[in-house]
Parts: C-alpha cells; sequence; structure tokens
C-alpha cells in the first residue's frame, strides 16, 4: 500500500465522516482477507514478485530468475543488490537504515537470500519457513507509557506469560495497552520492573508489543519491585521451573482450565485435525457448559445435540456443521492425530518424522529412549517427552477412547510396486542441479528401482548422485570417505 494512495484514501473517509485507516500495513493485510472481491479491486493495493516458481529450474540463480521475470513485465522491486560477500550485506543494510523513509511504502527490514537454487535446495525447508532466507529487521519505532499492572497468562503447555498492563498509547499506527514481558529474568533480573514505572514500548515484527527498557528518571521513589507469581494464576498449583528453561510451567496439566481448553483448541487447529465448524471460541464455550473436558469428548458431541440446541447462537445448522466436521477428521492421518496431542516438543514435523518412524501408536508408547532417538531428527530432549507422555495413565485412557471413536493411530503404507530391484540394498544421497531430470524425479527413480535415500553422508553411503553447483562440503566429505560419486546418467545406466 503506497502511501500517498492510503493519505488519499484517509482523506475522501474523513470527508464522508467515517473513521479512517490506522496504517497501511493493516489496511494492506485486511484487504487481502476481505471475501468481498468487488470491495478488494476498489482499493488501491500493489504488489511485488519476489520468486519464481517452476516445476524445473529454468535459471540457475534466483537473481537471473528475478531479471527474467521482469523482462516479462511483472513488477519487481528495483531496490534489490546481488552481493557476494557478508561485507556488501552489511552495506545494503546499513544504507537503508535511512534510505528507507524515503520509499513510498513502509518496510521494516532487509530480507537475505541464497542466490544458488542448487543451495536452496540443499539447505531446505522447516515446517515454517525456508533455511536459505532470513530477515534483518530495524529498530522498530518506540513509546513511552506508564506501566498499571503485571497479568499472567497460561498456555496449553502450562508456561505461565507475564503480560504488561499499560496506560494506552499510540504506537506505530495502533493504540497499545499491553506487551509482553516474556518471563520471570525479563521482569526481576533485565528489566528490573517496579510498580508504576514508565516503560519504552517497542513493537517490532511480533504481534504482541515488547517492554525494551524502564525510565529511571519517573520511577516513584519507594516504589515495590515486581515479583514474579509462585503459584498458577488459574487454579493456583505451585509453579516448577525446570533446569535451563526461562519458563515456569504450572504442572497440573489435566486440572487446570487454560490447559484443557488450551490443548482442545490445539487438537482443532487448522494445521492438526482442521475440524471445520468448530472454533476456538466454541471450545472454550462447551468446555464452560460442561460438554467436554479431554479431546475425546469432542466425539461424544454427538450424544448431545439436542442439549447443544439450548445454548445461545447455537443454531441447528450450526450444530450439524460442527458434527460434520467431526465426523470427517476421522479420516486424518495418523502423523496429524499425533500432532494434535500436543505432545511437549513434537511439532508437525516431529510428528510426522514419528508417524513414519513407529508406524503406528503403539510401538511408539512402548519404544525406548534409545529407539525413539534412532528415528531421524529425534534428540534426547523429544525422546523423554514422549515416555513422560505415554507414561502417563489418563493419556493411555485418552488414546483408548480415540481409538474406540475411530481416529487414525497407524500409519497408511500404500502398496509400492517396483519397476526393478536393480538398486535394492542401495543408499544414496542427491546434491546439486540435473538438466535432465528434478531431484525429485530422481528420488522417485532410486526408489521405484530399490533403493533408499539417506540424509547425511557417512561411511555407510553407497553413492553420491551429483549435479551442477552441489554443495562444496558434501563433495569434500564424499571424496575423504572414498564414496562413489555418479551423475544422473550413471544413475540411470545402473538400473539398466
Amino acid at each position: 500500500m503506497h502511501l500517498k494512495a492510503f493519505e488519499r484514501l484517509n482523506t475522501e473517509r474523513i470527508e464522508l465522516g467515517e473513521l479512517p485507516y490506522a496504517n497501511p500495513r493493516n489496511f494492506a493485510s485486511g484487504t487481502i482477507k476481505l471475501q468481498d472481491s468487488a470491495e478488494v479491486a476498489k482499493r488501491p493495493l500493489d504488489c511485488f514478485l519476489y520468486f519464481l516458481y517452476t516445476d524445473k529450474n529454468i535459471y540457475k540463480t534466483h537473481w537471473e530468475s528475478l531479471q527474467a521475470v521482469k523482462s516479462w513485465g511483472f513488477h519487481v522491486n528495483d531496490n534489490t543488490r546481488l552481493c557476494s560477500d557478508i561485507n556488501c550485506v552489511f552495506e545494503f543494510i546499513k544504507e537503508w537504515d535511512k534510505k528507507r523513509f524515503t520509499l513510498s511504502y513502509d518496510i521494516d527490514g532487509i530480507v537475505i537470500k541464497v542466490n544458488s537454487f542448487a543451495q536452496q535446495q540443499e539447505l531446505g525447508f522447516t515446517a515454517k519457513s525456508p533455511r536459505w532466507a532470513i530477515a534483518y529487521k530495524y529498530k522498530a519505532e518506540e513509546a513511552e507509557t506508564e506501566l498499571l499492572s503485571v497479568s499472567y497468562q497460561v498456555g496449553r503447555t502450562g508456561a505461565v506469560t507475564p503480560v504488561a498492563n499499560l496506560k494506552p498509547v499510540l504506537l506505530a499506527g495502533t493504540t497499545v495497552k499491553r506487551a509482553t514481558l516474556h518471563n520471570a529474568d525479563e521482569i526481576e533480573v533485565r528489566l528490573k520492573l517496579h510498580e508504576g514505572d514508565w516503560v519504552h514500548v517497542e513493537k517490532g515484527g511480533e504481534i504482541i508489543p515488547k517492554i525494551t527498557g524502564v525510565n529511571l528518571d519517573k520511577r516513584k521513589p519507594g516504589a515495590p519491585a515486581i515479583k514474579y507469581i509462585t503459584h498458577c494464576p488459574a487454579c493456583g498449583t505451585l509453579l516448577e521451573r525446570k533446569e535451563g528453561e526461562a519458563a515456569f510451567y504450572c504442572p497440573n496439566e489435566d486440572g487446570c482450565p487454560p490447559q484443557i481448553v488450551g490443548k482442545m483448541q490445539h487438537f482443532i487447529d487448522r494445521k492438526a485435525m482442521n475440524i471445520d465448524g468448530l472454533g476456538d471460541e466454541t471450545i472454550d464455550t462447551l468446555y464452560k457448559n460442561g460438554f467436554i473436558r479431554h479431546i475425546s469428548d469432542i466425539y461424544a458431541l454427538k450424544d448431545h445435540a439436542d442439549d447443544l440446541k439450548k445454548m445461545d447462537r447455537f443454531g441447528e445448522k450450526s450444530i450439524n456443521n460442527m458434527l460434520d466436521g467431526i465426523e470427517k477428521s476421522k479420516e486424518m492421518p495418523f502423523d496429524k492425530v499425533l500432532f494434535g496431542l500436543g505432545i511437549r516438543y513434537v511439532g508437525a514435523t516431529v510428528a510426522k518424522k514419528l508417524a513414519v518412524h513407529f508406524k503406528n501408536v503403539d510401538r511408539l508408547a512402548s519404544a525406548s529412549l534409545e529407539e525413539l532417538q534412532a528415528a531421524e531428527e529425534i534428540g534426547e530432549r523429544i525422546a523423554l517427552s514422549i515416555q513422560e507422555y505415554f507414561g502417563n495413565e489418563e493419556h493411555k485412557a485418552e488414546i483408548e477412547k480415540l481409538k474406540a471413536a475411530g481416529l487414525q493411530f497407524v500409519t497408511e503404507e500404500k502398496e509400492v510396486v517396483l519397476a526393478s530391484d536393480a538398486l535394492a540394498g542401495k543408499t544414496f544421497i542427491i546434491s546439486g542441479v540435473f538438466e535432465k531430470y528434478s531431484r525429485e524425479e530422481l528420488q522417485h527413480i532410486i526408489e521405484q528401482n530399490g533403493g533408499k535415500i539417506v540424509s547425511s553422508i557417512s561411511a555407510k553411503l553407497n553413492y553420491l548422485v551429483a549435479g551442477q553447483n552441489m554443495g562444496p562440503a558434501k563433495l569434500e566429505k564424499a571424496q575423504k570417505l572414498n564414496i562413489p560419486i555418479i551423475n544422473d546418467d550413471q544413475l540411470i545406466e545402473m538400473i539398466g
């Protein structure tokens, strides 16, 4: 949203007696979420294209692809630079720290990307973002206001997060009333907060603003220091702090209302069971009215349809939609169910790896520490958390109820019909860019002919399939271990 367009828009709204929009960022974000395409079309939004997606790489580098996109007539940001070393990157960041205020639109930072597509493929993605790109954020806008009080929120994992309640202050176009305080050390060690302090508030990339410092000149004489609470604000249980961790936790996971509700809200989330017709507010309402206390109770709601109709805002259509969504969720695969259970440290990616490795929940539940750590990317911390979860009798009983309800606790193994067994017993790593095939196609070819793809080079590796621009570290390690290095043509010859 260009600033001049935003100013024109707000001038028109004020002339019509309407409230002006707060800032271009929120306006642009809100516009994208609108359901009415006719209304979206009226709004003067612009866009830059930052990536070219193709089935096979037409270009070797990100830079080349952007120049091509630009030559085809698409809108590409001109304020970019191709850097060959880190000093060039820092120079660019420094240059735009001041120049950004001359742009026709707002920015909050710089994105640094790896240029080589081959290296981008090597680095890959986490569940949330690419490993080949990182953002440098400029210092955010800051304001000063009075600390009124500190309240505490309990999350689904039992982590207790302190929140500062502030005298309302305008910051980056929005009124700020609350700011995160992160943990006890932030309050007592870093900030050394006292009651009634005047604090510096910053709104950076986070949704909730944060306190960056205290104005000691304005501290009231004799104001008592703020002490972190010792007991859970929701259920009164004595809080615990595990060695090496910043947060305090409420250990009463099966009796603390925010934890119970939070776990159910996590279970129905889009990334977990994705239950249509059932949202966070509905979960909260159902819990408060005694319909659900455990995840398994969600699947018993069909027995309470008549009682649900007596509640406010629960019409027949919305109840039917909810029950249909609950029924359909029984088709979700094992890894989604496992993620939905909310085991500490088991995110979406880890759940998928566990489901592939152990195949079913019974094998996972009975696995030893060594067996758990043998699975890809599972370290001691995750393994201990899994053992602790399945060692709880209430959790075991809950899983049996979910099994009885018809949820998937077994990884569905598709029958693979091999083209041949020419590569049986052999392991491969694919690295670099290939002219005839994509890396996914080569992986499929290897697996279809009995071979196995592994994630790291070791002395046990049989072959490194090398393309152009492969990572030098991998090449050096393979040569040091005398691992045969072949190209895609030689791979095809092996299959015959």
